[in-house]
């Protein structure tokens, strides 16, 4: 179903009360039953509106949670976990899985609502996030979800933990390659470049790092007078030459359009590849937070807003997914 057309004011759309809601997103059809490894040839873009208006419902069911870096970063995941990622969700310990670890924690419920469409868990469950008893808290717990190489939340520690595996991972002669998704603005973690420069070190190219180029953070700086932004904020790599710096340190750099489905799975692939090269790669997506709905694209309070009942109808119509949802 093509993407129904920006809605340009609210005022201009139904109210919850005139929708029928009875269903809610997440009891859409949808394709469950992976094969080996891989899971099987479905429509990534499809997938990714899904996931969206999975996100935007289920932080409004919570009451809490965050939306714009989920939104912009859920293309990225529905590509790894449905092309790229080597992992079986029935049996999360497969010695040779993937791993993946979303250093960005704080966009857990973009990662779970992957995992669930992927097979990890009910679908239904979403319905628990960030619930005091549920496996699906507001950052990731590995203690508490199957399918969780890390509990991640503290910015700049996902990448040590990856570098980490992948070092292990040689040592013990496995295989499986080691993903992990940084946010723009979690680079400004001393950290981070701590972890840049001991994977280049130890020669980790079984180690991917992707970071979502959204260009926003939680609040950031304004914009100054004419410079522009994909946000209504100023980018926190303003004036940064990232790329070039990784390369410094003795990264391998590629960058992309971060909502190319194809571009994202050529990427990952290249990285995986290269591996035997001894050098870690980055992958530089650009995005936009709150990517797919008008109202949250490139807006910074939605970095961690909860949508109204009829901001839900809203984007469930921009994303074309009224029929499906009962509507």
């Amino acid at each position: 179903m093509a993407r129904a057309r920006a809605v340009a004011s609210l005022d201009a759309l139904p109210r919850a009360a005139e929708v029928d809601r009875a269903r809610p997103p997440w009891s859409l059809p949808l394709p469950l039953t992976p094969r080996e490894g891989i899971a099987p040839r479905v429509d990534l873009d499809d997938l990714a509106r899904r996931g969206r208006l999975l996100v935007i419902d289920s932080v409004a069911h919570s009451g809490a949670g965050h939306i714009g870096g989920p939104l912009s970063a859920m293309d990225l995941l529905v590509a790894l976990f449905f092309r790229v990622l080597r992992v079986r969700p029935d049996e999360t310990d497969w010695p040779e899985r993937d791993r993946f670890i979303l250093s960005k924690g704080h966009s857990a419920i973009g990662l779970y609502v992957v995992m669930a469409l992927r097979g990890y868990f009910p679908v239904e469950e979403l319905a628990t996030f960030d619930s005091g008893d549920s496996r699906l808290q507001g950052h990731p717990d590995m203690t508490r979800l199957p399918g969780l190489e890390a509990s991640t939340g503290s910015l700049g520690q996902g990448l040590a933990v990856g570098l980490g595996i992948a070092l292990g991972a040689r040592m013990r002669g496995l295989g499986f390659h080691t993903f992990v998704m940084l946010g723009d603005g979690e680079t400004q973690e001393g950290m981070i470049w701590e972890s840049v420069m001991v994977a280049a070190k130890y020669g980790l190219g079984n180690l991917t790092a992707i970071v979502d180029c959204n260009g926003l953070q939680q609040y950031g700086w304004p914009l100054p007078p004419g410079e522009g932004g994909r946000g209504d904020r100023r980018d926190p790599l303003a004036g940064t030459r990232l790329g070039d710096a990784l390369q410094a340190f003795g990264w391998r750099v590629l960058e992309i359009d971060g909502h190319d489905s194809e571009a994202i799975v050529a990427a990952c692939e290249d990285a995986r590849g290269a591996a035997p090269g001894r050098q870690p790669t980055a992958i530089l997506a650009t995005t936009v937070k709150g990517r797919g709905v008008s109202f949250t694209e490139g807006r910074f309070e939605w970095h961690a807003r909860v949508a109204t009942a009829d901001e839900v109808v809203a984007a469930r119509l921009e994303l074309g997914l009224t029929d499906e949802a009962g509507s």
